[in-house]
């Protein structure tokens, strides 16, 4: 299966009827992070990092055990949240400063997630399989993100 094959569409339904079962962000990111790393192929880590205390902190995540803390402008997950952009991977290891929490990754995309005009947390998603992101994946995955910011409950 191609990321091609991926029904982004469909994934982005099913997210919004988990959202409405019960929109407060713990079990809406959980599930998120399992929905993904159960349905999209070729994955090791899909989760998610929020932002606290002005860095981020990891959140609910399905795969190996992560890091904790990110440096915004650190990595992958913090340069997508400083610069308020996506970032597509499609080899970590040439990415500068990228923080190796999985050293069988090889790939990442990472989207930022918003509240208020702010950058709230960001979706990261790895895989070992280089190159195995690409602009069908960014253009699907900024949108499950969308409708996480229009169904989220923070507080």
């Amino acid at each position: 299966m191609t990321s091609h094959d991926t029904d982004y569409e469909l994934l982005s339904a099913q997210l919004k009827s988990l959202c409405e079962a019960d929109p407060w962000w713990l079990p809406v990111l959980s599930n998120a992070s399992a929905l993904l790393y159960s349905t999209l192929p070729d994955l090791n880590w899909a989760g998610f990092y929020l932002m606290h205390e002005g860095h981020l902190t990891l959140g609910p995540f399905q795969g190996k055990v992560a890091c904790i803390n990110i440096a915004l402008g650190k990595g992958v997950c913090g340069t997508a949240a400083q610069e308020d952009r996506t970032q597509l991977v499609r080899d970590v290891h040439a990415f500068p400063g990228h923080i190796a929490c999985d050293s069988a990754s090889n790939a990442e995309i990472v989207v930022p997630i918003h509240k208020d005009g702010q950058v709230k947390g960001v979706l990261d998603i790895d895989s070992p399989i280089p190159a195995r992101f690409d602009e069908r994946d960014r253009e699907g995955l900024e949108q499950f993100v969308k409708t996480l910011e229009e169904y989220i409950v923070w507080n």
